[in-house]
């Protein structure tokens, strides 16, 4: 008798899955490729591990949210929501989003983050709270990245289109909460 798994019915060997963690070891990986072929890229042990902790935060983040919803709007939101909170916290690291990543002002977008996390916990995780919270998020967004446009025009410009990851996030929560 073929187990659950086998069948297609769980998760275990589920070809998404498969895709997903490769793209993110590929992701890790090109690094150091770029590292051999290019004196640009110059990582370090650390960058290695911070960015295998950003990325494997972010997968398994998820894979919680699929586990737990059976909603793909539901599950394509959290994705949104991740991809913004991944590439804030990439674009920071890497480059910075107002001027270099060493401008302090940068640290306002942790806010932005923090809106989002309050929000869906206090939202307990359902949808129409967690559309609120990614609207909540995506203003504060536009806010941060309007208060940066004296200091860097393109990369507060840049920074606001950031609210659109988070604005779509909002319409595909606000899709998968039930109708009243």
């Amino acid at each position: 008798m073929a187990s659950e798994a086998e069948e297609g019915g769980g998760r275990r060997w589920s070809g998404w899955r498969i895709a997903g963690w490769g793209v993110a070891a590929l992701l890790l990986l090109l690094p150091l490729l770029a590292m051999r072929f290019s004196d640009e890229v110059k990582w370090t042990g650390a960058d290695f591990v911070f960015a295998g902790v950003l990325i494997g935060g972010v997968g398994a983040t998820f894979e919680l949210t699929v586990r737990m919803s059976r909603s793909y709007a539901y599950r394509a939101g959290a994705g949104f929501a991740l991809a913004a909170t991944f590439l804030t916290i990439w674009v920071n690291g890497a480059v910075g989003m107002i001027g270099s990543e060493g401008n302090p002002y940068n640290l306002l977008f942790g806010g932005v983050l923090a809106i989002a996390l309050i929000g869906a916990i206090v939202a307990r995780f359902g949808a129409a709270g967690m559309a609120r919270a990614m609207v909540a998020a995506a203003i504060a967004q536009l806010a941060v990245g309007a208060g940066g446009l004296s200091a860097d025009l393109l990369g507060a410009v840049l920074s606001m289109a950031f609210a659109g990851p988070w604005l779509i996030s909002a319409l595909l929560f606000r899709n998968a909460a039930p109708k009243a």
